[in-house]
């Protein structure tokens, strides 16, 4: 008799390959060519390699942060020991980490979501040095301004260079050294996703206060201050759009300009008790400012004047900026105008801190023991677990590894979005508290119920912690509404 699993497979997955049969049927039907005329061949394509969680780089030993555990002398928090016990991040140096394989996968999704957000507004990405002239920073007097912030080194010829926080001054240099440009080009919004340096005196919190980090930051060249305020607020406004698409709660608050500069700033804060900055919120209305632009006492909305203010601690993970001419001023940097004369730009500049936002995001939304990703970041949507070797749901065991293969062709949205967790050495339930542990937002158990005339499957999702079984209809209509970037 032939094992039970080889009796149902067939059945169970027939029509996940029949949507492709018929395509297949349909397109020769349509291309007006005789049966006999000889096929085309396909281009000769490498498949897909089946994500496997024994493959995964997460090693264990990298993943201790105990009492005993070194951690470069920094104050941890939740993100920083769910991050490192779960393999996604390793101390290199004070401030400085490894990210690993799951990470940079969960990190390029994000960076994604930004460009959609950046590009639809009008931002077009470049990529601009890192290691940048003193000479500009001597120009814009920022040498002096950040003090021992600045990573500063020297050449073989002994000329001073810094490694960039931020790029205002290479950025509007760059746009003064194009002396045809036309009121018709503006506005422009020039962005990057780049590595930055800022030498913290006390890094601190993992990926939410280093001294080497990724960040995103535009700048905006504008014909007028009013057509810069217009543009400034359609990028708060982005930054509004991408954190709901993330499922995190932001706040913009009113901000101080710092060393920076300009007349408007507003921060982008998640709400925490972790965070390092000091919010007042209105309580009556939509006021709320970071406690460095007013009084520390102060409890009248300034807005209202009715509600009170109330404190509340906070995240920072963006940062606007209203520029006007200073650094265009400084670099010259101008236009033609419509009367055809040199002008000078009006500017803003707009943060993300995208290593932060990824921490950040974890800190808020994460229990104390199990990590929770916003949806659209999570590294792998689903995880499949076969039974345990040996054990009495073993002849499932070819279903579940045809299962992760399957899925990402019966919905493409989950390509490279499943992985199999194929230690089947281990018991389920040791594979399934890992599976937890790292978030994966979807966990699908092939157990006994497998093995039943209607197969049944369990799922485990996540986010509201809740377990259901299905059949293999239901899990499609299930994971068809799982959203990918």
């Amino acid at each position: 008799m032939q094992p039970v699993v080889h009796q149902l497979w067939p059945r169970t997955w027939q029509r996940l390959h029949r949507p492709l049969t018929l395509l297949q049927k349909n397109h020769s039907s349509c291309t007006g060519h005789s049966s006999s005329a000889p096929p085309t061949p396909a281009p000769a394509s490498r498949p897909r390699v089946l994500p496997l969680v024994s493959r995964l780089y997460q090693p264990s030993n990298l993943r201790d942060v105990g009492p005993d555990s070194r951690l470069q002398g920094e104050q941890t928090c939740k993100s920083q020991r769910l991050m490192q016990q779960a393999g996604l991040i390793y101390p290199s140096n004070p401030g400085c980490y490894y990210y690993l394989p799951s990470t940079v996968r969960s990190m390029e999704k994000l960076v994604r979501v930004i460009d959609q957000e950046m590009q639809a507004v009008g931002g077009q990405k470049l990529d601009m040095p890192s290691l940048c002239s003193a000479d500009l920073w001597r120009t814009s007097q920022r040498w002096e301004l950040m003090g021992k912030e600045l990573f500063r080194l020297k050449d073989r010829h002994g000329a001073d260079y810094c490694l960039g926080p931020t790029h205002e001054e290479a950025v509007t240099t760059l746009v003064s050294h194009q002396s045809t440009l036309s009121h018709r080009q503006l506005p422009l919004l020039l962005y990057q996703i780049t590595r930055k340096f800022r030498d913290e005196p006390k890094p601190k919190l993992g990926l939410l206060r280093g001294r080497e980090f990724y960040m995103k930051d535009m700048y905006s060249f504008d014909v007028s201050e009013e057509a810069a305020h217009q543009t400034y607020e359609s990028v708060c406004e982005a930054y509004t759009r991408l954190f709901t698409r993330l499922g995190l709660r932001c706040v913009q608050v009113q901000a101080d300009t710092g060393n920076i500069g300009g007349t408007l700033s507003h921060e982008f804060q998640l709400p925490a008790d972790i965070g390092e900055d000091k919010l007042l919120v209105c309580g009556s209305c939509s006021f709320s400012a970071n406690v460095e632009t007013l009084s520390a006492d102060q409890t009248d909305c300034p807005k209202c004047k009715t509600g009170t203010l109330a404190q509340s601690k906070g995240i920072e993970v963006g940062h606007t900026f209203y520029l006007g001419k200073k650094y265009s001023q400084m670099f010259n940097a101008a236009f033609s105008n419509s009367q055809n004369k040199p002008t000078i730009i009006e500017m803003g500049c707009y943060g993300l801190g995208v290593t932060r936002i990824l921490a950040a995001a974890i800190e808020v939304l994460s229990t104390e023991d199990e990590i929770r990703w916003p949806d659209l970041l999570a590294p792998y949507q689903v995880c499949v677990l076969p039974p345990k070797k040996g054990s009495k749901a073993d002849e499932a065991s070819s279903l579940a590894v045809e299962m992760a293969h399957s899925l990402g062709e019966a919905l493409p949205r989950l390509k490279g979005e499943v992985v199999l967790d194929d230690r089947t050495h281990m018991t389920i339930g040791k594979r399934l508290k890992d599976a937890k542990r790292l978030g994966y937002p979807y966990v699908i158990v092939v157990g006994q119920g497998a093995l039943e005339e209607q197969p049944k499957f369990e799922v485990i999702c996540q986010k509201n912690e809740e377990t259901v079984f299905l059949t293999k209809d239901g899990l499609l209509d299930l994971l068809r509404n799982v959203e990918t970037v």
